[in-house]
């Protein structure tokens, strides 16, 4: 039998997986490995320092039977705290910021936490801060544990004794580069470590958001003025004593966009579903390996699941809402899902035989200007308010003409796969364009549908 006694037991030995199609496109000769960290029971890298910090103060006698651990978290080490917790009997508060994603939200509160939501926009030191929250609620709290998972040693130690080795192992030495996230500094830290002290010539490349301030305190020591990012979980307003950077060889500065673009794409094309943490740090690993040959060996952090995220970048309708939906990447698919918050509606039609007064009344009705006439699911003309009322002032017996006497030329149709660019250029000359799903008419894109898009 093969068994395990505990959840908690799956925690590490994670794969390394090869990326194929996208250093194939790209002509990248090195090999990309992706270690797995999203196939841990939590679904994250965290899961490791949770039971870890947990372990640590059950041996110091820190954290006692029935006690409470609180924590300020973005998400993914409350899971993997709370997993531990959940096993061992502890009870859990966490303190998240507003950005946090709804998922990871309620995956704590349904693995039995208590959660605090706390502004994102508050800065560190004053009494709204996440962590200056957490560490509140935590004095108050009688049999309480306060990891501190930013400065507690148990967080980069837990790589040091497993990450590093794991992928030390697995690459039977040969790994030549480490790429990660920089959040707590555990992950790069422990992991780095291990790896410098078996090959010194080893190359650590830290992978952080812009806006974070670890690229330019580590390049000049000076801690900048932090920026807003969307990339969850990593990056930070000031240094962490958990992130040694000194053992950092290269910090790489990645947009959102890049994170959220890679991320989604590791998921189509590799078929590796992960958060934005991970397509910052794979942006990263691309850019180092573009400069190396066939005899290096890259390994990148996968942090976690995009199953925390699909309200978010794996939303095409909060990427386009933020803007981050690129033109090319932009189908009539996309765009007729979005403008109705991921439900199509119903295309509002008329047909041949409808009445003209109908067919007003139906616009005036549903506030539109413009429809098409469909009949048996096939677009046979359109109406156009200027030109019907136009035509109504010359004639007013035509109100109870069919629409066939006095529609125009329909227009023009197209598959759900059909680019912005072309939408747009038969928007040029054509107020509205139809588009068509499997030979079926499912939705309508104007001039307006576009306007909230980039150019």
């Amino acid at each position: 039998m093969r068994t395990y006694n505990d959840v908690i037991s799956l925690i590490g030995n994670t794969p390394l997986v090869r990326i194929n199609n996208i250093t194939k496109q790209l002509k990248i000769k090195t090999p990309i490995y992706a270690k797995m960290e999203n196939l841990n029971p939590g679904y994250s890298v965290k899961d490791r320092i949770g039971i870890s910090m947990i372990n640590w103060a059950e041996k110091e006698g820190v954290l006692k039977k029935g006690g409470t651990i609180v924590e300020a978290t973005s998400g993914n080490t409350g899971i993997g705290l709370a997993l531990v917790a959940a096993v061992r009997g502890y009870k859990c508060v966490f303190v998240l910021t507003d950005k946090v994603s709804v998922e990871k939200n309620r995956y704590l509160k349904a693995l039995g936490a208590d959660i605090v939501v706390c502004p994102a926009a508050a800065k560190p030191g004053t009494p709204d801060h996440y962590v200056t929250t957490a560490r509140r609620i935590a004095e108050e709290t009688p049999n309480s544990f306060y990891p501190d998972q930013y400065s507690h040693p148990a967080n980069p130690l837990a790589h040091y004794n497993t990450t590093g080795p794991e992928i030390w192992n697995d690459t039977d030495g040969k790994i030549t580069h480490f790429v990660s996230s920089i959040g707590t500094g555990g992950t790069i830290s422990g992991t780095a470590r291990y790896l410098k002290e078996m090959n010194p010539d080893i190359r650590i490349i830290g992978a952080d958001p812009y806006g974070s301030i670890f690229k330019t305190y580590k390049d000049s020591g000076h801690v900048p003025e932090p920026t807003p990012y969307l990339v969850e979980g990593i990056g930070q307003a000031l240094p962490t004593v958990n992130a040694n950077l000194a053992i950092v060889d290269e910090i790489i500065n990645i947009t959102d966009r890049e994170s959220f673009d890679l991320a989604r794409q590791l998921s189509r094309r590799e078929g590796i579903f992960c958060g934005g943490s991970t397509g910052t740090i794979f942006a990263g690993a691309l850019k180092v390996a573009k400069e190396l040959d066939e005899n290096s060996l890259v390994v990148f952090i996968v942090c976690d699941t995009g199953e925390h995220y699909l309200t978010k970048f794996h939303s095409d309708e909060w990427m386009k809402e933020k803007l981050m939906l690129e033109p090319q990447r932009i189908t009539a698919g996309v765009i007729a899902e979005t403008k109705h918050l991921g439900n199509r509606a119903a295309v509002i039609s008329v047909s041949s035989t409808d009445t003209v007064s109908d067919a007003l009344a139906k616009m005036n009705e549903s506030g539109v200007t413009q429809l098409p006439v469909i009949d048996d699911n096939h677009s046979v003309g359109s109406l156009r308010e200027s030109g019907l009322l136009t035509k109504l002032l010359q004639n007013r017996d035509l109100m109870t003409s069919s629409v066939a006497d006095v529609m125009d030329a329909s227009f023009p149709v197209l598959d759900s796969d059909a680019t912005y660019n072309e939408i747009k250029a038969k928007l040029q000359k054509n107020p509205a364009v139809l588009i068509e799903d499997f030979k079926r008419i499912t939705a309508i894109i104007t001039r307006a549908d576009l306007l909230d898009l980039p150019s």
